[in-house]
């Protein structure tokens, strides 16, 4: 399984973090999805005017239910487990809240609850799966920037692209995650500004 995002059609509205935190009781600080927001640009002199090219673009992102999970591997009590439809979750019963998973998972997709002392993460709505419904966060979009489903058969509406700023590069873990670029998603003087907003804890 894996999720796609269409960053050309996402406004940032946050309506699928929001619904994520809802359907799973999420406590204050923890975001299993979280909205980044990628500015930059500046203005360019053409002729005798001057003319802005300052945009923005959204990034909706979760745990990316990665093919070679790093957090699985790094995990001394084995509580991370990678079931057979590729969905990772975490079993509480074995989870010791050593943090390990937290600190190698490139996309910061894993996070610490005070309360219970584990480690938590986005679980695909695996339960909304098994009644044929869609995860609570793809349901919500407003934009129907989010999708879900079969690895290759979302390739095969959406093309397989992974690798735009700022994601780690996809070879670390192979996440299972498909993304359909901002125009302005290659842009060397872009940079996230809602740092504070999406870090963890």
């Amino acid at each position: 399984m894996a999720f796609y995002f269409d960053s050309s059609a996402c406004s940032g509205c946050k309506t699928c973090q929001v619904a994520c935190k809802d359907k799973n009781d999420l406590p204050v600080g923890i975001r299993w999805r979280r909205v980044y927001e990628i500015s930059g640009g500046g203005w360019e002199q053409e002729g005798d005017t001057w003319v802005s090219k300052v945009s923005s673009y959204f990034l909706s992102l979760s745990c990316n239910h990665c093919a070679n999970p790093v957090c699985l591997t790094s995990c001394p009590t084995e509580a991370i487990v990678k079931r057979d439809d590729g969905i990772v979750v975490i079993d509480p019963e074995r989870c010791m809240g050593c943090r390990y998973c937290e600190w190698v998972c490139p996309y910061s997709a894993l996070q610490f609850d005070k309360q219970k002392g584990q480690m938590t993460k986005c679980d695909f709505c695996f339960d909304y799966l098994e009644e044929g419904k869609q995860p609570s966060c793809v349901a919500a979009c407003p934009m129907r920037a989010l999708d879900f489903g079969e690895i290759e058969v979302l390739k095969g509406k959406y093309g397989d692209t992974i690798n735009i700023y700022p994601l780690p590069d996809p070879k670390i873990c192979n996440p299972s995650l498909l993304i359909t670029p901002h125009k302005n998603a290659d842009a060397d003087s872009y940079e996230i500004v809602n740092r504070e907003e999406v870090k963890n804890g």
